[in-house]
């Protein structure tokens, strides 16, 4: 009876290393065996996606025969991979294309990608391609071709990606994660490939230094400066018209650098859109730059227009603020870092949630009770330079009106 155990025991491991090989064979580089003995050379697992490449060059006549491998297919979906000779970005890629078609078979051709709204229409290419075709098996797709390659195109840009059918037409991708990640530069001759091409690796860099510019200016300092304004000034006066211009300034000179970066970054990637995202950008440099020319038109207290400018101030001013959040978090979804940089943002502004929370009733009831005993509002006296009132109130009269 041990023996028998032992034997279902040692059978059992057996037979677990070898589907582990079978795994690793289908979705590793080295290991992976094609059907009808086809080998390849040259392999490379790329930088995004799940994706593999093997090749064989021949430097006698420039051709490279290559397999393209993308585990994780469905037949509701379309998987493409291309050189493109005139930059690391998917707008004048030259690819192979291939997805399960109306009749139920999965069809491969060339398409060259003309603007970021393609829909993978069959065309021919710059170069020279024979031998096109593709297979899906158990949910792995992978296509074949020789490529005829100019010298120039031995070593390019490589960009691959996936992406949903729908009534047997390729539709846009996603554009965020993987999806924009799935670019690189590949030498055919050497068998060497990079994560990115180009100059795609200064842009990776762009991205996060636009982003980071962004989420500290207007996410952060900007609300910082509007709470300094709101609540300091019953402590502190008049450090905290001093507080609010330094945080506000200071938020507007990086907002404006990150908003510069985004044009950059718009303006070297042409085949790339993200219209919601852009237009908020537009709208928050605009509304900020009001808001700045408002500080340098700014009535005194006493002045007849005075409570209007208020009005306009604090509108404006919430406004930009709640739009550059929103937009903050368009830009998560743009850039999908990891999720401790989107829950380290959410944990800034749970903290001034919180101060907000502690700080307006606590503030009202100091405004109150010198009110109630006749005295100022502010913590101390303060000049006509600085008095914008509290809460609604003025220092001196306990009018109503918009505090700056």
């Amino acid at each position: 009876m041990d023996r028998t155990k032992s034997a279902k025991v040692s059978l059992f491991a057996v037979w677990t290393i070898l589907l582990v090989l079978n795994v690793n064979g289908q979705s590793g580089c080295d290991t992976h065996r094609f059907a009808n003995n086809i080998a390849f050379t040259s392999c490379t697992p790329l930088s995004a996606l799940g994706s593999f490449l093997h090749w064989n060059y021949n430097g006698q006549n420039n051709t490279v025969s290559i397999a393209y491998r993308h585990p994780g297919t469905s037949s509701s979906s379309w998987i493409a991979w291309g050189l493109n000779p005139s930059g690391a970005r998917m707008v004048g890629t030259q690819a192979l294309v291939a997805f399960t078609n109306s009749s139920g078979q999965f069809q491969a051709y060339t398409s060259s990608v003309d603007d970021f709204s393609t829909q993978l229409s069959p065309g021919s290419l710059s170069f020279g391609v024979s031998l096109v075709s593709a297979t899906l098996v158990n949910g792995e797709a992978t296509i074949f071709a020789t490529l005829e390659l100019p010298a120039n195109l031995v070593m390019t840009n490589q960009v691959w990606q996936e992406g949903p059918v729908a009534n047997g037409v390729p539709q846009i991708h996603q554009t965020t994660g993987d999806n924009i990640r799935s670019i690189g530069r590949i030498d055919f001759r050497t068998g060497q490939s990079s994560a990115s091409g180009g100059g795609s690796g200064n842009r990776l860099r762009r991205r996060n230094t636009h982003g980071i510019l962004n989420a500290v200016s207007w996410g952060v300092l900007l609300p910082m400066g509007a709470m300094m304004a709101r609540y300091m000034k019953v402590f502190t006066a008049p450090t905290w018209f001093y507080l609010h211009i330094v945080f506000q300034v200071s938020g507007y000179v990086i907002g404006v650098s990150g908003w510069a970066t985004g044009i950059k970054l718009g303006n070297d990637s042409p085949g790339t859109s993200y219209s919601t995202h852009r237009n908020l950008g537009i709208a928050l440099f605009t509304s900020a730059t009001l808001q700045v020319f408002a500080l340098l038109l700014r009535p005194k207290p006493d002045h007849k227009y005075r409570f209007y400018w208020n009005v306009y101030h604090h509108t404006v001013g919430y406004a930009t603020i709640i739009l550059s959040i929103i937009n903050i978090f368009k830009g998560f979804d743009i850039l999908d870092p990891e999720d401790k940089w989107r829950w380290a943002y959410i944990g800034i502004l749970i903290f001034l949630g919180a101060c907000v929370v502690i700080l307006e009733p606590l503030t009202w009831f100091i405004v109150i009770r010198r009110k109630n005993r006749g005295g100022n509002t502010v913590a101390a006296p303060v000049s006509n330079k600085y008095s914008n009132g509290v809460n609604g109130t003025t220092s001196t009269t306990g009018q109503h009106h918009q505090d700056a």
